[in-house]
Formats: C-alpha cells, sequence, structure tokens
C-alpha cells in the first residue's frame, strides 16, 4: 500500500521524501519541479535479505593509507540484461532496488565499501588514530555508501539527461552532501559518475555513486598539504590564471571549466565555482541552476570528442566534513583515457608504480579539442534554457 510520508521542500521546487527498503535500508526520492508521479510511494514488498557484515580497513605503513576490504561486493550485479536491470522501478518480473517508478532516486548500496555505521571496538578513533603508521593495523570501515539513480531510463548518462533532470540531480547530491557530512566518524563526502564499460562500469543505467570516508582521502590529504605550502588563496588564484589563459572551456556567471596547466589525463577537465564554496551543500539555488546547463554542455561535448561515447570519471572533489572548510572549494575533476578514437592510455610502470605521470596529449591542444567538440555538440544537442518553476507547483503534488 502507497503512503504519504514527510514531503521535503528544497530549491527549485524540487522536493524529496524517504522511504525503507525491506532489508532496512534508506531510499530517498527526489521529485523534479514538475513532476507527474504521484504523492505516496509503495513499499518495498520483496522479503529481506540479510545485510552483509560492515567491510574492515587495514593501513598499508609504507603510505599510511587505509584500505577498505570488502569481500561484499564480489557478488554486486555484473552487466545484467536489461530486464533485470536492479536501478529500474520495480515490475513483477525485475525485482529490483526501486520500489517505484521516480525521477532521482537515491538508496544505500546493497554491498557497500564503507558502512553502515557500527558501533565496534575498531571503529577509527579521530584523525589522529588513522594518522598512525603500525603494523597490522585494522579499523572498521565505517561511513556510507550510496547509489544515485539519475533516471528510470536503463541507458545513459548524466550528460543524457534533460536540462530539469540535471538540475534534480544536483540538489540531490547538494542534499545528501549535506545529511551524510553530519553522520558519525564521516571525515569526507564524495560524489561521483564513472561512465563507460573501460572505466569498470558494471551498470549501464544512468547513475552516480556518493561515498562517505571515515578518513581524509590521500588526493585530499596532498592538496591540504599544497595549501599549507602555498597559502589559503590558491584555488582563487588557480581560477584567476586559467580565466585569463588558453585552456579555458565554459565560463558563466557562477562557474568555469578548464583543461588544467598539469593535466594527467588525455581527457582533463576542471571545473570550479567563482565564489569559494567548500561543498554542494553550500551552493546557492542560483549557482546549481546554472551548474544544470554547463555541466550538461561540458559532458556532451566529451562524448562529442569522437564518434562513440567517451568513458570517463567525473569526480566532484569537496572539502573535508570537518577541517579546512575556508581553505578547500568544491572541485569537478572529469578525467577520461581516452587518447585516440581507438587507443586508451594505460597505467603502467611509471604512473601506477611510481606515481610520476607522463602525458600524451599537451592540454593546450586538448582544450582546442574540446572547445571544438561543445561547439559541435551545442549545435547537434543545444542544453534547453532554465525552465522557470511556477508557485503553483508546489501546492499542487
Amino acid at each position: 500500500m502507497p503512503h504519504t510520508p514527510h514531503i521535503a521542500e528544497l530549491t527549485g521546487g524540487i522536493t524529496s521524501q524517504a522511504h525503507k527498503l525491506a532489508d532496512g535500508r534508506d531510499i530517498i526520492y527526489f521529485d523534479d519541479p514538475d513532476s507527474t508521479l504521484p504523492a505516496g510511494r509503495r513499499a518495498d514488498s520483496r522479503t529481506p535479505e540479510p545485510r552483509p557484515a560492515t567491510a574492515s580497513m587495514r593501513q598499508d605503513p609504507l603510505t599510511g593509507e587505509w584500505v577498505s576490504i570488502a569481500a561484499a561486493r564480489q557478488n554486486r550485479a555484473f552487466l545484467p540484461p536489461a530486464e533485470l536491470d536492479p536501478l529500474a522501478p520495480q515490475s513483477p518480473t525485475n525485482p529490483s532496488e526501486v520500489p517505484n517508478d521516480y525521477d532521482v532516486a537515491v538508496f544505500e548500496n546493497k554491498s557497500p565499501s564503507f558502512g553502515p555505521h557500527v558501533h565496534d571496538a575498531d571503529e577509527p578513533r579521530g584523525l589522529y588514530d588513522l594518522t598512525r603508521i603500525g603494523i597490522e593495523r585494522t579499523r572498521t570501515s565505517v561511513g556510507r555508501c550510496e547509489v544515485v539513480c539519475f533516471s528510470p531510463e536503463r541507458e545513459g548518462s548524466f550528460g543524457s539527461l534533460t536540462r530539469t533532470r540535471a538540475r534534480t540531480v544536483i540538489e540531490a547530491w547538494a542534499e545528501r552532501t549535506r545529511a551524510l557530512s553530519a553522520l558519525p566518524n564521516v571525515r569526507q563526502v564524495f560524489p561521483f559518475e564513472n561512465r563507460g564499460v573501460e572505466i569498470g562500469v558494471t551498470l549501464q543505467h544512468p547513475h552516480g555513486q556518493i561515498y562517505s570516508y571515515p578518513y581524509i582521502t590521500p588526493r585530499t590529504q596532498s592538496l591540504l598539504d599544497s595549501i599549507d605550502s602555498y597559502g589559503p588563496t590558491l584555488f582563487a588564484d588557480i581560477l584567476s590564471s586559467e580565466q585569463a589563459g588558453e585552456r579555458m572551456l565554459l565560463r558563466g556567471d557562477h562557474w568555469s571549466a578548464f583543461v588544467p596547466f598539469a593535466a594527467r589525463w588525455p581527457v582533463e577537465v576542471h571545473m570550479l565555482p567563482h565564489r569559494h564554496v567548500a561543498d554542494f551543500a553550500e551552493t546557492s539555488a542560483a549557482e546549481r541552476d546554472e551548474l544544470a546547463g554547463l555541466y550538461l554542455r561540458l559532458l556532451r561535448g566529451v562524448d562529442a570528442l569522437y564518434d562513440t561515447a567517451t568513458p570517463y570519471i567525473a569526480a566532484w572533489h569537496q572539502a573535508p566534513a570537518n577541517v579546512a572548510r575556508d581553505d578547500v572549494r568544491l572541485m569537478l575533476q572529469l578525467t577520461s583515457p581516452r587518447r585516440a578514437a581507438d587507443k586508451l592510455k594505460y597505467l603502467a610502470g611509471s604512473e601506477a608504480a611510481m606515481g610520476a605521470w607522463i602525458g600524451d596529449i599537451p592540454p593546450e591542444k586538448s582544450a582546442q579539442n574540446l572547445r571544438d567538440a561543445i561547439a559541435r555538440a551545442d549545435l547537434a544537442h543545444p542544453v534547453e534554457p532554465a525552465a522557470s518553476v511556477p508557485s503553483s507547483v508546489k501546492e499542487s503534488r
């Protein structure tokens, strides 16, 4: 039987409502401002299965980094047929993870790399505990991993969404960043999208993920070291330099996208907000509105580089939950290993073993290629203008 829970009103006329899956996991529906879905949602009628034990993590004493050992992930779905898509709305023949039709749905991963949070003697006891070096140190992988379903469609990616739907996904990122950052022992929240089998994607359904870590990730720790060395204006100075240079791709009132000066990957794009915001939760409604259009243009341009879709990782780097909030700025880092129409860059000896990168394409050439591709995409697949939200939308739902 459907029931009507509390409906939260978010920015841009978007609403959300939270439910539980049969095994107790959370699922949150985010509805477009012009959604035609009914307010009620059916309960998950599946027979609940036991949830896997929380993963554990082990410290590498050579680097101090933590490696999560999540054996339950071995059993996750791998390129299932379309009729058994686990992210499509449930049907009599497809007992998927999402009980209802939806616009955007976010739910706890069935086989998470981190979490759910449990009270255990081996939990991390603050950041100092995790930064100490020892032999055979273990801790419980507390945290949380969520799946973000961009659309009920069975194929596609963020770039294939409408502007309205893209805006709803961005709202979901902001709201989940706010909620996840408040969880016990969560130190950093990371929204991302893996796209393409070349990246290792196991589901064709348009979706992304959000990881919530119990530690500050190695990449962010390196960034903090750079800020300590350079000073707190690092992001502002990078943005100013790139806006004045030849690697700029897109610039709006609130966001700029560019190929970075020291790009590692054949395709690498960074995007920064013009003012300092630590994460999605700090962005304004106007910033989210503009991002929906600019981000779609960028992704469609990346796909227009060649005749076939481009594999990529779209990584939204955010400040840690409780430290360096005034120094670390929200930033997209989109990377692709595709160095030609029929060639991929593989991380071999120097990159994989030593972390010493060798670029294949000069960043300035890559920027020109991307500008041309964005122009082609703008003609072939123009992004629709931002829709105004009638004041009666919320009242009628």
